[in-house]
């Protein structure tokens, strides 16, 4: 005879199949704010989900400098066994994760077993009778040579450098409000008079005469216009419709005004209108 089991045992026994198992009541992670008490089975981490580097190198010499420094071994009396079974463990471990690394150091891995090979054999001298060299002197010389030059970048880096540790100051100073008039160029002036020339063409006359001009007179003359003025054009002083002989004059006139120093010619800035004012204050 079957017996049926009551609905409260049949809900212990789902229960207890269903809820995970318990042990000392911790959680061995929280998932969405729910605790996990045991790893899901279909749980799947890729192995390249996490990877940690504690040393980083910059090349065979620099990991082959690490171990010996690290372990306090003679540079000059390397023992080859040791230094080259953890050069080659480390060889192993980065040459199933990146094979385009690893090949730079296998190169390296070939001359660390070369040398160990040779210095097994029993050294032969040569033709002098002198004893053969150090199969190892080669790799020290490198060491020492990277060593050096490796120091000599540290102490570079650890100067100060512009952009890193320090910048330029700009200070800009106002400079002052008084202008200073350049230099007039005696090709400004010639440039200036063929311009005054271009002006008197266009108001020349065709009546021919014959007058005695007086360079002295002008300088009067431009003298008189220029008292009681502050500056006066370049081009203000010239009387372009008395014809060319009075301009040539009056330019002459200003020219033996400005060697006696009686006038002074100014510019503000280069191409500026030219301006002319007397060089005394007369009283």
């Amino acid at each position: 005879m079957n017996t049926a089991s009551s609905p409260t045992e049949a809900d212990d026994v789902a229960a207890t199949t269903a809820a995970p198992q318990v042990v000392d009541n911790v959680a061995v992670a929280r998932l969405y704010g729910e605790p996990l008490f045991t790893l899901p089975q279909d749980l799947y981490i890729p192995p390249d989900a996490l990877e940690v580097f504690l040393e980083a190198f910059e090349g065979p010499l620099d990991l082959l400098l690490y171990l010996i420094r690290k372990q306090n071994f003679n540079i000059l009396d390397i023992p080859m066994l040791s230094v080259t079974r953890q050069y080659l463990a480390y060889v192993d471990e980065i040459r199933s994760r990146n094979l385009e690394l690893a090949a730079e150091y296998l190169l390296m891995a070939a001359m660390l077993i070369e040398i160990k090979s040779r210095m097994l054999l029993p050294p032969k001298k040569t033709a002098d009778g002198e004893e053969a060299e150090d199969p190892r002197a080669e790799l020290v010389r490198r060491l020492l040579e990277y060593e050096q030059i490796k120091l000599a970048a540290m102490q570079l880096g650890e100067l100060p450098q512009y952009g890193r540790d320090f910048l330029k100051a700009q200070v800009y100073i106002e400079q002052s409000l008084q202008p200073r008039f350049p230099d007039v160029e005696l090709s400004e002036l010639q440039q200036a008079w063929a311009d005054i020339l271009k002006r008197a063409k266009l108001v020349q006359h065709h009546k021919i005469s014959r007058e005695e001009l007086s360079v002295r007179e002008h300088m009067s003359i431009v003298l008189k216009k220029l008292q009681g003025q502050r500056f006066v054009g370049f081009e203000d002083l010239f009387e372009p419709e008395k014809g060319t002989p009075v301009l040539v004059v009056t330019f002459i006139a200003l020219l033996e005004l400005a060697k006696e120093t009686l006038i002074e010619i100014t510019q503000a800035e280069a191409f500026a209108p030219i301006y002319v004012r007397l060089a005394y204050s007369p009283t």
